[in-house]
C-alpha cells in the first residue's frame, strides 16, 4: 500500500492559524506553537471584550449625559427619574448624542425633566 500523508490539510490547517495570527508581534505571529496559543487567548478574549464593549459604552452615555444635565442645575439620576416620570421615549445613547451635537434640544429635554419633578 501507498504511504498517505496529511500534508495538504496540516498545511491548511497551519496557514489558516497563521493568518488568524497577522498582525501579532514577535514569535507569536510565525511560530506555528507560540501562534497557537495566542490566537486561542485572543479568540476567548475576544467574546469577553465584545460584552465589556457594550458595557463601556453605557457607561461612557451616562457620563456625558451626567455632565451636560449637571450644567442645566439637575443630577444625573433625578434626570433619568423626571423623564421617566415624563414618559420620555429617549434612551442613553441618544441623550448623550444630544448632549455633544444639540446642547438647545437637551436644555429643552432637562427642562421637562425639571418640569415633571416639580
Amino acid at each position: 500500500m501507498t504511504r498517505v500523508t496529511n500534508a495538504v490539510a496540516a498545511h491548511r490547517s497551519r496557514k489558516r492559524l497563521l493568518k488568524r495570527a497577522k498582525g501579532f508581534v514577535g514569535d507569536r505571529k510565525n511560530h506555528i506553537r507560540l501562534s497557537a496559543d495566542a490566537v486561542l487567548s485572543a479568540l476567548s478574549f475576544s467574546t469577553k471584550h465584545r460584552k465589556e464593549k457594550k458595557r463601556d459604552f453605557r457607561k461612557l452615555w451616562i457620563m456625558r449625559i451626567s455632565v451636560a444635565a449637571k450644567i442645566h442645575g439637575i443630577s444625573y439620576s433625578k434626570m433619568i427619574s423626571g423623564l421617566t416620570k415624563a414618559g420620555c421615549q429617549l434612551d442613553r445613547k441618544m441623550l448623550s448624542d444630544m448632549a455633544i451635537r444639540d446642547p438647545e434640544s437637551f436644555a429643552a429635554v432637562a427642562a421637562k425633566a425639571k418640569e415633571a419633578l416639580a
